[in-house]
């Protein structure tokens, strides 16, 4: 099975997923981690991905799709895959389709977790005065909501079109939200 989990950053996308993976022996491919590995690296890669992330813009389609069709044969034994935070747009969702098309594959589910934008930003706040992780600071987080809100808006009809959209609401305790995904899975 190949899931995406759709919604914001802080949304609870990877409390979900590293869920799913001890649940039903998934692989995360979250493509946050993957690019603060990069970052944390040191390479080349890492820099230019580090610069654009702190100013919290959007890292290009490219190095993100080659960054996801790197890991797909790790999913592709496990038996399916948790697209954490890809794809932002419908260009990265067609790019997905054909990638896996080309594997005998296809995105199975996408669970949108809808939540409060004033939530997520306090959350934020606090999550930064706790970790430090430079990709939460508060202003760089809000311009990375804006963008998502504004780059992400056309998958929910792209999805909702292709008949693989369930929504929950993601403002729930971590259990609540864990029970309607997995109702959402039993469904499917």
């Amino acid at each position: 099975m190949n899931l995406i989990l759709f919604g914001p950053p802080a949304a609870g996308k990877g409390t979900q997923a590293k869920r799913l993976m001890q649940t039903r022996n998934m692989v995360q491919l979250s493509t946050g981690d993957m690019l603060r590995a990069a970052i944390a690296s040191g390479s080349e890669l890492g820099r230019r991905v580090e610069g654009v992330m702190q100013r919290g813009e959007l890292v290009t389609d490219e190095i993100v799709i080659a960054l996801i069709e790197d890991r797909l044969t790790e999913s592709e034994a496990a038996g399916g895959a948790i697209f954490d935070g890809f794809p932002r747009t419908v260009a990265q969702a067609e790019a997905l389709d054909v990638m896996l098309k080309g594997r005998g594959a296809a995105i199975d589910l996408v669970v949108r977790l809808k939540v409060n934008d004033e939530a997520l930003t306090r959350r934020i706040a606090g999550r930064f005065a706790e970790s430090g992780r430079p990709d939460d600071n508060p202003e760089s987080f809000r311009v990375r909501l804006d963008a998502y809100n504004a780059q992400t808006a056309p998958l929910i009809p792209y999805y909702t079109d292709a008949g693989k959209l369930v929504e929950i609401d993601g403002m729930g305790s971590i259990d609540e939200v864990a029970a309607g995904i997995d109702r959402a899975l039993s469904a499917n």
